[in-house]
C-alpha cells in the first residue's frame, strides 16, 4: 500500500420507499418522492478561508459556551477510555462538507466516528439521530442539541412531504457534514447489511457532495446490542477516500459502489492487524 495512513489518538426521482438510518433508533422508512480538544485549532495551511463555513454569532456563542465545551469534552474522553479512540486516515481531515458513512453495529458508532475526527472539523459535523429517542427527558435533548447539534428527524407516521432526506439536505445547508449509516439499523452480526437509498436520494439532491467511507472495527463487542453497559476494549475507526456520486450512475451501482468502499477499508484494516510492520504509523 503506497498511501500512508495518518494516525489519530484524539436531485426528482420515482416514487419509492426511503430509508435513512439514525443514530439512535432504526430505520426511518417515506413512501413518496425521495427526496479534550474541543476548541477550535487552526486550520492547516490546506485549509483556506472559502473552504471553511462561516456562522453567525449566535451559532457561535452557543457551540463555545462553556458547559457544550466541557461536555463534549467530557463525551470525547469517555470515548478514548472505552475504545481507545485509534483512527487511520486514507484521505485528509477537512472542514469542507461532507457526509461521514460507516458501518453500524452500536449505540457507540457515532461517538466513535466524532471522537475521531479533529476538534476544527468537529465543529462543522452533525449527527443524524431519532428525535422521538432524542427529545426525551432532559438529558437527551441537552446531549442531542447543545452539545452535538445534531439533526433529529422523525421516524414515527412519517409522510411524504415529511421526507427525512429533505430535512437532512435543509438542515445541512451549505456548511455542515453529517453522519449517517446507510444499512437502516445496527447489524448484530458484525456483518454488514445491503444500503438502503437515502446516501443516493441525498447525493442527487447535492451534485458533487464528497463521501468518506468509514469502517469502525470491535464496537459491537464494546456495547453489544441489547446491552446497556459497555465493556473497555480496543476499537479502530478508518476513513477512507472521498467518494461521489457518479454522473448518470443508477441507483444500485452506486449504493453497491459506495458499501464496498467501506468493505474494503475492513479489509485494510485486517491486513494492517495481520502485518503491522509493513504499514506505517505515526
Amino acid at each position: 500500500m503506497s498511501e500512508q495512513i495518518s494516525q489519530q489518538s484524539d436531485h426528482a426521482v420515482p416514487k419509492e420507499e426511503t430509508s435513512v438510518s439514525l443514530a439512535a433508533g432504526e430505520t426511518v422508512h417515506v413512501t413518496g418522492t425521495s427526496a479534550s480538544e474541543d476548541v477550535l485549532s487552526a486550520p492547516t495551511e490546506t485549509q483556506t478561508e472559502t473552504q471553511t463555513p462561516r456562522f453567525d454569532a449566535s451559532e457561535d456563542r452557543s457551540y463555545f459556551a462553556l458547559d457544550a465545551r466541557i461536555g463534549r469534552s467530557l463525551c470525547s474522553g469517555l470515548a478514548r477510555f472505552l475504545s481507545g479512540a485509534t483512527s487511520s486516515w486514507y484521505s485528509q481531515p477537512d472542514t469542507c462538507q461532507r457526509v461521514y458513512y460507516a458501518n453500524h453495529t452500536s449505540h457507540l458508532d457515532i461517538l466513535a466516528i466524532w471522537s475521531s475526527l479533529p476538534g476544527y472539523v468537529r465543529r462543522f459535523v452533525r449527527p443524524v439521530a431519532a428525535k422521538d429517542y432524542w427529545s426525551k427527558g432532559l438529558v437527551r435533548p441537552y446531549i442531542a442539541n447543545r452539545l452535538f447539534n445534531a439533526i433529529l428527524l422523525e421516524r414515527q407516521h412519517v409522510k411524504a412531504h415529511q421526507n427525512p432526506i429533505d430535512a437532512m439536505v435543509r438542515e445541512m445547508g451549505d456548511r455542515y457534514s453529517i453522519i449517517i449509516f446507510p444499512e437502516g439499523g445496527r447489524q448484530s452480526s458484525g456483518e454488514m447489511a445491503e444500503f438502503k437509498s437515502g446516501l443516493y436520494h441525498i447525493c442527487k439532491k447535492k451534485p458533487g457532495l464528497e463521501l468518506i467511507p468509514i469502517y469502525i472495527d470491535n464496537m459491537n463487542r464494546i456495547l453489544p446490542r441489547g446491552t446497556s453497559l459497555p465493556v473497555p476494549l480496543l476499537s479502530h475507526v478508518t476513513f477512507g477516500k472521498p467518494l461521489r456520486l457518479e454522473e448518470n450512475e443508477k441507483k444500485q451501482d452506486f449504493l453497491v459502489r459506495a458499501r464496498q468502499a467501506v468493505l474494503d477499508l475492513k479489509e485494510l484494516h485486517l491486513r494492517r492487524n495481520a502485518e503491522p510492520e509493513e504499514m506505517p504509523r505515526h
